[in-house]
């Protein structure tokens, strides 16, 4: 059994099959419509929430798991780590999450030793650093060598979205440089960078095969890779995007995989997005 266990929270977006295989902890946020409020994973899956997104009156919202929910999974992992626990979380510029994750910890000092990593990234991009810092953990590092693991990997990450809708950014307040673009989404596709922490507009294409193309040639240049992820949003042109990457090479076989409840609530349907480590 590793030394060192590793937590993050469901906004990593990370396939359930990996999370197990890794042995990674998982806290869920919760996701709401109107006065219904269910817990990520469990009671609402990611197709449940497209399904339910696409006839909902109301666009979802988010909330943040609780402290305790936070201790309960360190606790958990605590009985199998002799040295202790590294919890990677959604960027703290975007949500509350990470505060809980830390009261949490502070909360078992002198009990167990855990460590809160800033992901400042969001789905897929923070579920690399987890693969990270799982990985290390696997391999036998100790408890500093897995939080060297990930912060190496939040210093290196690159992760770009095309948006189809601005809509759930605005109302959920996560839109951050990305305000200017509000208002003129009918006339243009925009490209989105996750930039310390926060959404901020990297490009404006005209037409979503362009935002596409323009997002394939940003991978593609970005040069030798280490991880490269791909992930949409109940976006019907996931595949087409996934084949306009088929030349990129990575060391580590390409991770595709959905947006999920959390991220989706704020990036709405039709999001396509890549984030990649580059090499060495």
């Amino acid at each position: 059994m590793p030394a060192v266990r590793v937590v993050t929270d469901s906004a990593c977006d990370l396939p359930d099959e990996l999370v197990a295989d890794l042995g990674i902890g998982l806290v869920p946020l919760r996701i709401r419509f109107g006065e219904d409020e269910l817990t990520d994973r469990t009671e609402l899956s990611t197709k449940e929430f497209w399904l339910r997104s696409a006839t909902s009156p109301t666009l979802p919202e988010t909330s943040a798991p609780s402290p305790g929910a936070f201790e309960q999974e360190f606790r958990r992992l605590g009985e199998e780590a002799s040295e202790g626990v590294v919890c990677v979380n959604l960027s703290s510029r975007l949500s509350a999450t990470i505060e809980a994750a830390r009261q949490a910890a502070r909360s078992l000092e002198g009990t167990l030793e855990v460590r809160v990593v800033d992901s400042f990234s969001v789905t897929m991009g923070q579920g690399l650093v987890v693969i990270e810092a799982a990985r290390r953990a696997a391999a036998g590092g100790s408890l500093d060598e897995v939080v060297a693991a990930a912060e190496e990997a939040v210093a290196r990450m690159k992760v770009y979205g095309v948006i189809d809708t601005l809509e759930n950014l605005k109302k959920g307040g996560r839109i951050g440089g990305a305000a200017a673009l509000v208002g003129s989404l009918l006339s243009i596709k925009p490209v989105i960078e996750v930039r310390g922490g926060i959404v901020e507009e990297e490009s404006k294409q005209r037409t979503r095969s362009r935002s596409l193309e323009y997002l394939a040639s940003k991978v593609r240049a970005a040069g030798p890779l280490s991880r490269l992820a791909v992930f949409g949003g109940d976006a019907p042109d996931l595949d087409r995007f996934v084949e306009m990457l088929s030349d990129v090479k990575a060391t580590e076989p390409t991770l595709i995989g959905e947006i999920g409840p959390v991220i989706g609530s704020h990036a709405g349907p039709g999001a396509v997005g890549a984030a990649w480590l580059p090499a060495g």
